[in-house]
């Protein structure tokens, strides 16, 4: 694998273009952002493609697993974690990737993911969120903000919405990060970290719905959605700096937890290496 190429010659590379195109996704989406993103960092990394697997759940970033070339499983809604974990336990050595909606990662799957952060098992979930269920017809999701309108919810969104980065935190996750499509260099970067990192990672990539999510609410076009992005997020830095009563209406972006804890696939087998050893010995 040649690591001199550029641009579209990186993705044409990747991608699955003779059987999948055109993709399904909207204009003004952010997942092909996203999707050039990963692919992209898995390129610098220089990590083979049989050594990758893409795992998907169900909803618009469901449909990104149909197009790379890789090992890809397209699982059931909110069951994207769980699909992983258990590769990642079969082989160790695999790079897998669940990719997963705010819906699918926060709601079906909400368990799955407190789990897979408390036991750190080495896999990097990457959640697209963009605050609503597309596919589905716009329905509110965990990630909906508090007071924005969707088909659910005409008169506003009563629910408080939840945070990925403090929920990933909360619960043992070992790399926590969030970027926007909008900051690409700053989602690669911490796209390249996750999939360095031992144990479980948690990337949430910030991605406009115009049509379920943005007309519905102040957005009039998809460039409004990526103005919004780039006037709101600020560094976790910056927003630290911060005194309490200029935080309201910022997003924090950057590394939030970076840890070198070993996975938990690394303690089960060293685990089950010290049985194996014992019991060589005779059980001494």
């Amino acid at each position: 694998m040649s690591k001199n190429i550029t641009g579209n010659e990186i993705i044409h590379q990747y991608l699955r273009h003779n059987k999948k195109f055109p993709h399904v996704l909207c204009a003004g989406c952010g997942h092909g952002i996203v999707l050039g993103t990963l692919i992209r960092s898995i390129h610098s990394l220089g990590i083979p493609k049989d050594d990758v697997v893409v795992v998907a759940g169900i909803g618009c970033s469901g449909r990104l697993a149909v197009y790379v070339d890789f090992n890809t499983v397209h699982t059931t809604h909110g069951r994207a974690l769980s699909f992983a974990t258990g590769i990642k336990m079969s082989n160790p050595k695999l790079h897998v990737i669940a990719l997963m909606g705010d819906g699918d990662a926060l709601s079906i799957g909400g368990n799955h993911l407190i789990h897979a952060a408390r036991r750190n098992i080495g896999v990097t979930a990457l959640i697209l969120n963009n605050s609503i269920y597309g596919m589905t017809g716009g329905q509110s999701s965990p990630a909906t903000p508090e007071g924005s309108t969707t088909m659910t919810n005409p008169y506003g969104q009563l629910d408080h919405s939840f945070d990925t980065v403090d929920l990933a935190k909360g619960a043992g996750a070992n790399y926590v990060a969030r970027g926007t499509v909008f900051h690409v260099n700053r989602l690669e970067t911490v796209m390249v970290e996750a999939l360095e990192r031992p144990g479980f990672s948690v990337v949430e990539a910030i991605t406009p719905c115009h049509t379920q999510y943005g007309r519905k609410n102040k957005y009039k076009t998809p460039v409004d959605m990526y103005k919004w992005l780039k006037s709101t997020a600020i560094t976790v830095e910056r927003y630290n700096e911060l005194p309490e009563e200029k935080r309201e209406g910022r997003m924090p972006i950057g590394v939030f937890v970076d840890r070198q804890q070993p996975g938990f696939e690394e303690r089960y087998y060293a685990m089950q290496d010290g049985f194996l050893k014992r019991s060589a010995r005779g059980g001494k």
